[in-house]
């Protein structure tokens, strides 16, 4: 993949993975697929960018299919694009606290299941951020919402009072945003 091109986006808005679609792929590629996928999900640590996408190909570990190591290729043609991507702590004068939250309500097409996601920031540092399948089935995509944003205030909370413990006070406010 080292001369392969580069795509803008991690994964295609418009393609839906699936268990049904696609040929599975041999023994080999299996054990290909799982062990890309299993350095992807270390490389989220840094690159929290890719963890929507990470987070759907990591569904399929167990009977992976073309269509899904097709995914696969694709966030690692889009890494090489962007290869100079990362996360950076800058020194901030702020100490507010901001948490955005956001789901997609019934996303998966096999158990209509939605996916949730929150980002927080401390200051302009991004500091905490998560994207997992939610446990169970929304009823509407109100709350499917709520649900992504139960999660990431329950975060919040607990990073308000890590920064309690370490005597670090932030502002008043503390901003939540449903995006």
């Amino acid at each position: 993949m080292s001369q392969c091109k580069p795509a803008p986006t991690p994964m295609s808005t418009s393609e839906k993975l699936s268990t049904t679609t696609g040929s599975s792929l041999t023994e080999t590629e299996v054990t290909r697929y799982r062990s890309v996928v299993g350095a992807l999900q270390y490389l989220t640590l840094t690159r929290p960018d890719i963890s929507y996408s990470v987070n759907k190909v990591c569904q399929f570990m167990h009977s992976p299919t073309e269509i899904h190591w097709g995914a696969v290729k694709r966030i690692l043609r889009y890494l090489k694009n962007t290869s100079s991507h990362g996360l950076a702590i800058n020194k901030s004068t702020s100490a507010l606290l901001s948490a955005f939250s956001d789901s997609d309500w019934a996303g998966c097409a096999d158990d209509r299941r939605s996916t949730r996601g929150y980002a927080i920031f401390f200051g302009s540092n991004l500091v905490s951020w998560s994207s997992k399948k939610q446990p169970t089935v929304s009823r509407s995509s109100t709350e499917a919402e709520y649900k992504a944003l139960a999660n990431g205030a329950a975060e919040v909370i607990w990073f308000q009072s890590q920064l309690r413990e370490l005597e670090i006070y932030q502002s008043r406010s503390t901003t939540y945003t449903l995006v």
